[in-house]
C-alpha cells in the first residue's frame, strides 16, 4: 500500500521519509494552505460568525500537487505540528483533500527521531475538532480586532499602522512602565560599611541597626552618615553572634517555550524570534555525524514541565555514569506544570541525551550549537541533586551599633557542576567570609559611607516582558516572539541596549486605543479570553459563545470611538533634534522613510534638506565613491549599509567595509555585527563552507 504523510515544514520531509521507508511518500504543506481572504473581512457576523476560508493563491500549485499525491495514495496521514495551529492545518487539509473527519488519520510527532516517528505512525487518531475550534476562535477574534482596529488607526492617525489584540497589551505594558519611570521621584539614602580584618583576611560588614538588634531607620543624608562614622571610628568591633546553617538550591525545571526564550536572551543575547527559528531547526532534524539526520530536541512549543519516564531513565543513567551517583537525587524530581497550561507535550528536552553538545558541535551552526547546549544542560541539570551550601551570618557590635555580614561556602556543587540559571537582576548572596567565633575582636581598616538613590522600576527587556506576559496568561508562548518583533518593526517601541522603550508613536497609539478600547486591551480581559480558548480546546466551552461575547463588547466600543472621533485626526507629535539645518537654521526633526528614520527640515517644502540620523552614520567611507555610509533598514526589517549618494551610487552591503580587498575575487571585505571579516561577494570561493569544499 502507498501511504502519503503530510507535514508542515519541508525540512522535516527527508528525516521522516528515512524513518518510514519506501512505502511512504512524505510532502509538506508549507504551513497554512487556507486562510481568511486578505481583500475583505471574511467573517459573516450575522451568520454565526461563519468564516470565509479560501485556498491561499500562492499555494495553488502546491495544493494541486497534494491533491494528485492524495489521489494516488491508498491512505493519507496528516502529520502537521502537534498544537492548535497544526490541528487546524490538518483540518483544512482534510477539507481540501476530501478526507473523512471520522478517519483516524491524524498523527503527531513530539520528536523527529526514529522512535518518535514510529510511535506517531502507530498511534493515529481523529482530528481533534475542539482544538480546531479553539484555533478558529482565536483567528476570528484576532481578525475582528485587526480588520477593524488597524483601519481605525489609519483614518485617525496615519496609514500603515496596526493594532493586534495581544500586541497592544504588550505595548501597553511597556508604555505604563515608562510612565512609572517618568513619574518616579528618587530619594537619597546612605549606607555605612565597615572594612574589617579577621585572621588577616579583609571583609565588609554593613550597618544594620542598634546594638540591641533593632533595625535602624534609613539614613537619609550625608550629615547623619558622617556623624555615625565619626562615632564609630574609635570603637571596638566585636563578633556578638555567629549563626551557621545549611541551605540547598534546587535546579530550574527543563525549558518551556517561554523560559527558553527568556534564558536564550539572558545568556546568548538571542531575540525570541531568533531562538524559535533555531529551535525549529533543531526539532525538525539535523544531519549529525555518526547519527544521521535526527531531531535533536522535542517539540519546542509547549508550556508543560512533564518529561517521559524513558527520557528520565536515560538521563539518570548518563548522570550516574559521568558525574557519579552522588549527583542523582534519592527520589526522582518531578516539576509541577502551572495551572492553565495545556500540557499537550513534554517540556523541551534533548531527544537523545547521549548526543552531547560536544558530539553534535561539528554538525551544527554556531547558533544551533549554543541553543542545543543550553537545552541539553538545562534538562540534565534539572534531574541532578541540589547544590548544598554552608551559610554563616555574623553579627558585629561596635558601641551602640550593629553590623551584619553574610557568607556561604559550597559544600556540594550538585547541579551547579553543569548549569546555573541566568538572572534578570544581580543579587548579593554573600561572600566567603573568614572563620570567626563569638567574642572575636576585629580590626577596623576603614569606614565607608556611601550615597545612594532609590531607583525607578527597570524598563522591560525582552526576557522580562516575556516573563510578565507568561505570568499573566497573556497570549501564548509561541506568539511572544512575533509580538515583540511586530511592535519593533512598527516603530511603536525601540531597543536601547537591551531595554524596550516606547516611541512617541507607540505612546500615541497606546493612549488612543486605551481611551476608546480600554476593556479590550486590559490584561485581565485578555488573560480571561486565553482561558476561554483553552476551555474550547478541552471541549468545555463553545467557540461561538466566546466569539459572540467578544464581538458584542468590541462592536459597542468601536461604534462609540467612531462617533467620538468623527472627522478628527490625531496628530503625531514631532520629535525635535539638536541638529541645526545648515540651509535655514531651523532645528531638524525626526522622520520615518523607506529605510528607517532620518532627520528632515521642518520648513518643508520651502526647505527640503535631509540628513541621516547621527547614530546611523558610519565612519568608514563608501568604498565605491568615498561618500558617507548610512545604516539602513530594508522593508523586511534587515539592516544593511548603503551610500548616502544613492541613487548616484548604489553600493549596499550587509556589513561595514574594512577598506580591504578579497584576495580570491577582488570584491570588498566587510565586517559583520560580531566583528567577523568576510567577502561581501556571496559567490566568492572564500564563502564556501567546509562541507561544500569537501564535497568538491
Amino acid at each position: 500500500m502507498s501511504k502519503l504523510v503530510i507535514v508542515e515544514s519541508p525540512t522535516k520531509v527527508k528525516s521522516i521519509k528515512k524513518y518510514l521507508g519506501a512505502d511512504y511518500n512524505v510532502m509538506a504543506s508549507m504551513g497554512h494552505i487556507r486562510d481568511l481572504p486578505k481583500s475583505k473581512f471574511g467573517i459573516d457576523v450575522n451568520n454565526n460568525f461563519k468564516p470565509d476560508y479560501i485556498n491561499m493563491p500562492e499555494k495553488k500549485d502546491l495544493i494541486k500537487s497534494l491533491k494528485a499525491a492524495a489521489a494516488a495514495s491508498d491512505y493519507v496521514y496528516l502529520a502537521t505540528d502537534p498544537d492548535r495551529e497544526g490541528e487546524a492545518i490538518s483540518w483544512h487539509l482534510s477539507q481540501i483533500l476530501g478526507l473523512d473527519l471520522n478517519d483516524e488519520n491524524r498523527i503527531s510527532f513530539n520528536e523527529i527521531t526514529k522512535s518518535g516517528v514510529e510511535k506517531g505512525i502507530k498511534n493515529p487518531h481523529k482530528i481533534d475538532i475542539n482544538l480546531v475550534d479553539a484555533q478558529q476562535a482565536r483567528r476570528i477574534v484576532d481578525r475582528i480586532v485587526g480588520y477593524k482596529l488597524s483601519p481605525f488607526l489609519w483614518k485617525k492617525v496615519k496609514s500603515g499602522l496596526s493594532a493586534g489584540r495581544v500586541q497592544t497589551v504588550a505595548l501597553r505594558l511597556i508604555v505604563d512602565r515608562e510612565r512609572e519611570i517618568e513619574a518616579f521621584v528618587p530619594e537619597e539614602f546612605w549606607t555605612v560599611d565597615a572594612k574589617l580584618l579577621s585572621a588577616g583576611k579583609a571583609f565588609l560588614a554593613r550597618l544594620f541597626g542598634t546594638a540591641d538588634g533593632k533595625k535602624l531607620d534609613t539614613v537619609r543624608d550625608e550629615k547623619t552618615a558622617l556623624g555615625i562614622v565619626e562615632y564609630l571610628k574609635d570603637r571596638q568591633f566585636t563578633v556578638s553572634d555567629v549563626k551557621r546553617g545549611v541551605r540547598t538550591r534546587q535546579p530550574a525545571p527543563p525549558f518551556t517555550t517561554s523560559t527558553l526564550q527568556q534564558e536564550a536572551s539572558r545568556k546568548l543575547n538571542f531575540t525570541g524570534q531568533r531562538t524559535m527559528s533555531v529551535a525549529q531547526k533543531l526539532y525538525e532534524g539535523v544531519d549529525v555525524a555518526g547519527y544521521g539526520i535526527t531531531g535533536l530536541i522535542t517539540y519546542m512549543r509547549t508550556d508543560s514541565l512533564r518529561i517521559s519516564e524513558e527520557a528520565r531513565f536515560a538521563a539518570n543513567a548518563y548522570i550516574s555514569k559521568v558525574y557519579g551517583n552522588d549527583y542523582l537525587p534519592a527520589k526522582p524530581r518531578y516539576f509541577k506544570t502551572k495551572s492553565g497550561a495545556q500540557d499537550a507535550h513534554e517540556a523541551i528536552r534533548p531527544t537523545n541525551i547521549e548526543i552531547t553538545p560536544d558530539k553534535a558541535k561539528s554538525s551544527l551552526t554556531a547558533e544551533q550549537y549554543k541553543l542545543y547546549k543550553l537545552i541539553w544542560e538545562r534538562f540534565l541539570a534539572s534531574l541532578m541533586t541540589p547544590c548544598v551550601q554552608n551559610t554563616v551570618a555574623v553579627d558585629i557590635t561596635a558601641g551602640d551599633y550593629l553590623f551584619k555580614a553574610n557568607g556561604y561556602k559550597v559544600k556540594f556543587d550538585g547541579f551547579t557542576a553543569l548549569y546555573e540559571e541566568g538572572r534578570d537582576e544581580e543579587t548579593d548572596e554573600g561572600v566567603n567570609l573568614p572563620e570567626m567565633n563569638k567574642g572575636d575582636i576585629l580590626k577596623l581598616k576603614a569606614l565607608v559611607p556611601d550615597q545612594h538613590f532609590t531607583q525607578p522600576p527597570a524598563r522591560y527587556t525582552e526576557p522580562t516582558l516575556i516573563k510578565t506576559l507568561d505570568e499573566n496568561g497573556i497570549g501564548r508562548p509561541s506568539t511572544y516572539a512575533p509580538i515583540i518583533t511586530n511592535i519593533l518593526q512598527r516603530e511603536y517601541i525601540k531597543r536601547e541596549k537591551k531595554a524596550l522603550k516606547p516611541t512617541t508613536l507607540g505612546i500615541l497609539v497606546c493612549d488612543l486605543i486605551n481611551e476608546y478600547f480600554k476593556k479590550i486591551i486590559d490584561t485581565k480581559f485578555t488573560a480571561n479570553l486565553e482561558t476561554s480558548l483553552d476551555k474550547i480546546g478541552m471541549g468545555d466551552e463553545k467557540w461561538l459563545n466566546t466569539v459572540s461575547d467578544f464581538y458584542k463588547d468590541f462592536d459597542v466600543l468601536y461604534k462609540k470611538a467612531e462617533k467620538a472621533l468623527d472627522g478628527r485626526r490625531v496628530k503625531i507629535p514631532v520629535v525635535e533634534s539638536d541638529v541645526i539645518c545648515e540651509k535655514c537654521g531651523r532645528k531638524m526633526v525626526e522622520r520615518s522613510g523607506r529605510f528607517g528614520k532620518f532627520l528632515a527640515c521642518p520648513g518643508y517644502p520651502e526647505c527640503k534638506n535631509t540628513k541621516p540620523m547621527p547614530e546611523n552614520e558610519i565612519k568608514e567611507p563608501c568604498p565605491v565613491c568615498g561618500g558617507k555610509l548610512i545604516k539602513k533598514v530594508s522593508k523586511k526589517g534587515n539592516k544593511f549599509y548603503g551610500c548616502s549618494n544613492y541613487p548616484k551610487c548604489n553600493f549596499a552591503s550587509p556589513g561595514i567595509p574594512t577598506g580591504e580587498k578579497c584576495s580570491e575575487c577582488g570584491s570588498y571585505i566587510i565586517k559583520g555585527v560580531r566583528g567577523r571579516k568576510y567577502c561581501m561577494n556571496a559567490e566568492c570561493p572564500s564563502r564556501k563552507t567546509k562541507k561544500e569544499k569537501e564535497s568538491k
